[in-house]
């Protein structure tokens, strides 16, 4: 088996008519189109065998947003394989504005939903001996109110689809977070929001099936994980710094191990806005107190206000270094014990040495 395909994520495509230019704006859904379109000025290039993007199709499940993506889509040369995310669908029965949760399918047969779960699953053989697994991880509360998790429902339809498929080697797709990308997200107010509320249950079947690979977005950083030898692959966003996208290559050896190639990409120029990543950076900076203050105000810090305020201006590009990923992060101007706490957000560090394996790593898995 040899393989080469892409991931990109959140792409939150927004037509100019559909975009609400709210002052505050975080995302720069104003270049999600031209941002998409370098990309795939890059991968039509590269003989992919298909393309995964792993939810936030769209800025907030705009119709016209939907039917532009799907035209788009369906004019690649190789497969493409989608799952919602919550920008999807944000409602379960939609408005005027925005498409009803069982109709995303309608806009995205082509794109592995030609048969799918009543919870909007499905699974394909995208290659040779490669099945694709990709679950729907937004769901809708008694009171309408959206959820990041896997109904009872689907874990056994996952089970029970896995049990079949002992002899392929197994790629999931879900949009949130399966393992956690950032210290503590699971019990961090900020970060939790961002990982399915019913991890370890996923994670105990892909252990017992000897699934090896995830790919995911919403967090909207670069950043790889694992647990119990359980790989999640998280994909930032194109309409934030530092715009990246992955190339994959997976290549099959004699005796059931497998070599997985990760190398990211980019998007540094735009035909309307050159150092597109520059400016990408320097608008999260410019966006960043407010998210900064929560940080130092929350737990485990419990900072005051007023001294959270003097602190904050010098983490200006701690979110930005953080989706970049690979990150050495430092800040010398906070006290010894607040700066080692968030060094603990930036590259992961063995016996003193910086593990570098965000963006580019090689790592083997058995089948």
């Amino acid at each position: 088996m040899n393989i080469r395909f892409a991931v990109a994520s959140d792409l939150h495509i927004a037509l100019p008519e559909t975009i609400e230019d709210k002052p505050n704006r975080f995302h720069l859904t104003q270049f999600s189109i031209p941002a998409f379109d370098t990309v795939l000025a890059h991968l039509n290039n590269l003989n992919l065998d298909f393309l995964l993007l792993p939810g936030d199709l769209t800025q907030d499940g705009e119709p016209e947003n939907h039917r532009w993506l799907q035209d788009k889509l369906a004019s690649l040369p190789y497969p493409v394989y989608v799952i919602p995310g919550n920008h999807d669908i944000p409602s379960l029965k939609g408005n005027e504005k925005q498409i009803p949760s069982d109709k995303f399918p309608y806009f995205y047969q082509d794109c592995g939903y030609q048969n799918y779960t009543e919870t909007l699953d499905y699974t394909c053989e995208i290659a040779p001996n490669l099945q694709l697994v990709a679950l729907n991880s937004n769901h809708f509360d008694e009171n309408g109110q959206q959820q990041g998790l896997l109904k009872p429902s689907q874990l056994k339809w996952l089970e029970e689809t896995l049990g079949k498929l002992k002899d392929k080697l197994v790629l999931l797709m879900v949009h949130h977070n399966v393992i956690e990308h950032l210290p503590q997200q699971w019990r961090h107010p900020l970060g939790r929001r961002y990982m399915l509320d019913n991890p370890l249950e996923l994670l105990e079947i892909l252990d017992r099936y000897n699934v090896k690979l995830i790919f995911t977005g919403h967090l909207h950083i670069q950043d790889i994980s694992q647990y119990k030898g359980i790989y999640e692959v998280t994909t930032g966003s194109l309409i934030t710094y530092p715009s990246p996208y992955r190339i994959i290559e997976l290549n099959r050896h004699h005796g059931g191990i497998n070599t997985v190639k990760i190398n990211s990409y980019q998007v540094t120029d735009l035909p309307e806005k050159e150092k597109y990543d520059q400016f990408c950076r320097e608008w999260m900076g410019d966006r960043s107190f407010p998210f900064i203050m929560k940080l130092l105000t929350s737990p485990p810090l419990n900072l005051e206000e007023k001294q959270a305020s003097e602190y904050a201006p010098h983490m200006r590009y701690f979110w930005a270094d953080i989706a970049k990923g690979d990150s050495e992060l430092n800040y010398p101007q906070l006290p010894p014990k607040i700066n080692q706490h968030f060094q603990r957000f930036g590259v992961d560090m063995i016996d003193g040495k910086p593990q570098f394996i965000d963006n580019n790593i090689t790592i083997q898995i058995e089948n």
